[in-house]
């Protein structure tokens, strides 16, 4: 239904092969608009909800180079940041480039 749904509106199907990893709050109104737009995109991410669990929130932080607000979100291992990045990566079409790497090709999560 999504597929078609995107395809009588214009939304093309790209293939997603990228981790994508978001740190939320399950009432906050970013976290939810971030999570839509990567669902339409139809990215299978991992979220962590860290409500009121103040260590989740430091491993976040330090993931997110002192980041403290949410949503944090990092694609292949990168910090891509928060909503507003994510939506303005979208805007600038470079989003769905990054979302179709398999994340043993990028370079920062190379160990």
């Amino acid at each position: 239904m999504l597929k078609m749904l995107k395809t009588l509106l214009g939304q093309k199907s790209n293939p997603v092969h990228a981790e994508v990893e978001i740190y939320t709050w399950q009432t906050c109104p970013y976290c939810i608009r971030a999570k839509m737009l990567l669902r339409w995109k139809g990215v299978n991410f991992r979220e962590y909800k860290i409500d009121g669990d103040g260590a989740a929130r430091v491993k976040m932080a330090a993931r997110a180079n002192g980041r403290r607000t949410v949503p944090q979100i990092f694609i292949n291992g990168q910090h891509i940041g928060g909503c507003d990045d994510l939506y303005a990566l979208d805007r600038q079409a470079q989003l769905d480039p990054l979302l179709s790497q398999s994340p043993e090709l990028t370079p920062s999560t190379a160990g």
